[in-house]
């Protein structure tokens, strides 16, 4: 009976509020971010209500927001008194996305209340063609940015494209 409290608990936190009409929507503020829901799906759930926690195996998909986490399993603990994942733990192919940012490493650690993803185990980053990788990255949704530390002998590495050269427009024959 507690177990099928504990999921009923965890599933009412992870359902989605149906949005609002598009010309009514608001967009939230960044101290917001770690208020809203998070919607998992997975091939397979187990509850623990008594270490406030869940974990999920198979295919997982982790959505908040405009940011996806895929995993081969995610642990997730909850605090009963906030009724809030605190912390998610992924492991396996793990992969972030957000607009045109994608990180992939080992293992990430999702603190949800201070909105910061920390991957590691020879994590990289792309976004917008540039490449950034390390042994970890980390990246904080609220400030929109991103911080990659050790890697290969300690040392981190960056791939920047050019944006693009103003075209010289040769014709042909002339």
């Amino acid at each position: 009976m507690r177990k099928r409290m504990a999921v009923l608990a965890f599933l009412a936190l992870a359902v989605s509020i149906p949005g609002a009409r598009a010309d009514d929507r608001v967009i939230p503020r960044p101290e917001d971010f770690g208020n809203r829901p998070i919607e998992i799906t997975a091939d397979r759930l187990s509850a623990d209500s008594v270490k406030q926690s869940v974990s999920f195996e198979g295919n997982v998909i982790a959505k908040q927001g405009d940011v996806t986490l895929y995993a081969d399993r995610l642990f997730a603990e909850y605090s009963r008194g906030a009724g809030a994942i605190e912390k998610i733990i992924a492991e396996g192919n793990v992969r972030v996305n957000q607009q045109d940012r994608e990180a992939r490493a080992a293992r990430a650690v999702f603190y949800n209340l201070e909105q910061r993803i920390v991957l590691s185990g020879g994590a990289d980053l792309v976004q917008g063609g540039n490449t950034l990788k390390g042994e970890t990255v980390t990246i904080y949704l609220r400030e929109n940015r991103s911080v990659i530390t050790g890697g290969e002998g300690g040392r981190v590495k960056a791939v920047i494209q050019p944006k693009g050269l103003p075209e010289t427009r040769e014709k042909k024959g002339r």
